[in-house]
């Protein structure tokens, strides 16, 4: 009802009523803007009560809403501060005035609280000897899922009247309380999400996952175990297709920023100008195109990692603008003057020599110090050969998967795979077997399978002669390899297989296949 209907009326309605309603209606106005401000539910109940006792003429108000899984009435919000501590207190459906509000799901007023026998008092809170109204609060078509309940602060007639204002409180409270359960389901859903995705990531980028059982990559596990526990900057160097990504993914994954953001970044892959606005972001209207404001990779990675792979390729202009923000964690975005300060942990990657690059004067000296400070050598496959069939099954199964059908690969093949130099590593070997898999009709794949990739085999070198071993070698010491063990023993057996194999407890067919598989070269005499 608009002012000037109000006072056309003034003279056919009661003054005290006609200044109810007008109260009503502003402070029907306030609380409607305060459950527009926050999503806090209980927050936002108690500024509710607390308006409605200063500006509605209602005091003493509570809201109490169903437990779904009890199904008892819990006390929400009070607007009396000082009442007893009501966090374990409910009311069961029929259990007092409260409980048979929602049984029943309609409203009561009471011209004296204290004169109804189911008037429990549990709160120490209502004046018994003042009126008492209570209304159920609904979600649409779900019945009551709570109660509003309030004193008039005097027994002035009006009562009928303040029921009515208080029912259609109760029902933007209902709204309020319909919207904050369908945000917290959203977020539980949400957070139930991300946790399954953080459980997915850290399964699939653990170390189970890198496939490796030589000296070489044991040291690397080693080197990225220690120091996965800290904020140290890593350097991870080593040709192309080396995994270094892997690794990379693995020291994050395994360390205490792993519920933080993994950002990665190609810095070969743009010049100068995209790349300062890509790691730092840039200001509305910075430059022609940059419409709205965009944070950057490190404001993006804040309290993560940030993986600049090919680091090695950036200019040296750009070089001194990214040392500030690894010695200091702070920079500008693109057109701004604000500072932003983040707190990132650095992995970078790098197939190219940088300390040449420095000697030349092509890379920054203080720069490849900042970033040098845990380097770890990805080694070439080559180096470390002894690792391919374990690979290759690998990346067999993980192709197998994405076609959707049984794949295997036969000794014969892997035999083939050992002998061939790859020098595009672990990268060249994945194509290799993804293209096999291409050829093979039944789903095995075989030498002759390996020769349709384009393999070169014709051209193959033969396996390197085996390097002379001491005699004196522990067969059983745990440092030494698999394919130092095996050629130890055979060099002790004069290189008689039978007798090698009976020192490593094995059968001559065991031994005969760890030769094929481990690519010894076997002396003859």
């Amino acid at each position: 009802m608009s002012q000037a209907e109000l006072s056309l009326a003034a003279g056919s309605v009661d003054p005290e009523r006609l200044a109810l309603l007008e109260s009503q209606l502003a402070a029907l106005f306030d609380v409607s803007c305060v459950l527009s401000r926050s999503l806090e539910l209980r927050e936002t109940l108690r500024e509710v009560l607390k308006t409605l006792h200063e500006h509605g003429r209602l005091r003493l108000g509570m809201v109490s809403l169903l437990d779904p899984e009890t199904g008892d009435l819990l006390i929400s919000a009070l607007n009396d501060e000082d009442a007893a501590p009501f966090d374990k207190l409910r009311y069961r459906p029929g259990e007092g005035v409260i409980g048979r509000i929602l049984e029943s799901d309609e409203p009561w007023t009471l011209p004296r609280l204290g004169d109804e026998p189911a008037f429990l008092d549990r709160l120490n809170l209502f004046d018994p000897s003042l009126p008492f109204v209570g209304v159920p609060i609904r979600i649409g078509d779900e019945g009551a899922v709570g109660v509003f309940a309030v004193q008039p602060p005097v027994n002035d007639g009006l009562l009928i009247q303040r029921a009515r204002f208080a029912e259609m409180v109760a029902n933007v409270i209902g709204q309020a309380v319909r919207l904050s359960r369908s945000v917290e389901a959203e977020r539980r859903a949400l957070r139930e999400e991300r946790d399954t995705l953080r459980r997915q990531m850290k399964g699939s980028h653990g170390f189970d996952n890198i496939i490796g059982h030589t000296q070489r990559m044991r040291m690397v596990f080693d080197q990225v175990r220690q120091v996965a526990k800290w904020n140290t900057t890593v350097l991870l160097r080593g040709e192309s297709g080396t995994g270094k990504e892997l690794i990379a993914n693995a020291i994050h994954y395994n360390s205490p920023r792993a519920r933080g953001s993994f950002v990665k970044l190609n810095c070969a892959a743009l010049p100068d100008n995209l790349l300062e606005s890509e790691l730092f972001g840039h200001e509305k209207g910075a430059f022609t195109g940059a419409v709205t404001q965009r944070k950057g990779r490190f404001e993006q990675a804040d309290g993560g990692t940030l993986f600049l792979d090919e680091i090695g390729e950036i200019t040296p202009a750009f070089q001194a603008k990214l040392l500030r923000v690894l010695q200091e964690g702070e920079f500008e975005r693109v057109g701004g003057s604000r500072t932003i300060k983040v707190d990132v942990r650095v992995i970078a990657a790098t197939n190219r020599n940088l300390e040449q690059e420095v000697q030349e004067g092509i890379f920054r000296e203080d720069l490849y110090y900042r970033l040098n400070v845990m380097p770890i050598m990805m080694p070439a496959l080559r180096e470390r050969i002894e690792d391919v069939p374990d690979l290759a099954r690998f990346l067999v199964q993980k192709i197998a998967k994405s076609q959707g059908r049984e794949l295997s690969v036969t000794d014969s093949a892997l035999r083939v795979l050992m002998r061939h130099g790859w020098p595009g590593n672990v990268r060249e070997l994945e194509n290799c077997m993804e293209r096999a898999a291409v050829m093979s009709e039944h789903g095995v794949i075989d030498r002759d399978v390996i020769n349709l990739t384009g393999l070169d085999v014709g051209a193959l070198p033969e396996p390197p002669m085996t390097p002379p071993v001491a005699d004196n070698i522990d067969l059983n010491d745990p440092d030494i390899d698999e394919r130092e063990r095996v050629i130890a023993a055979l060099e002790q057996a004069g290189w008689v297989q039978a007798k090698a194999a009976r020192l490593l407890n094995m059968t001559p067919r065991q031994i005969a296949y760890r030769i094929q598989t481990l690519n010894i070269k076997v002396k003859q005499f």
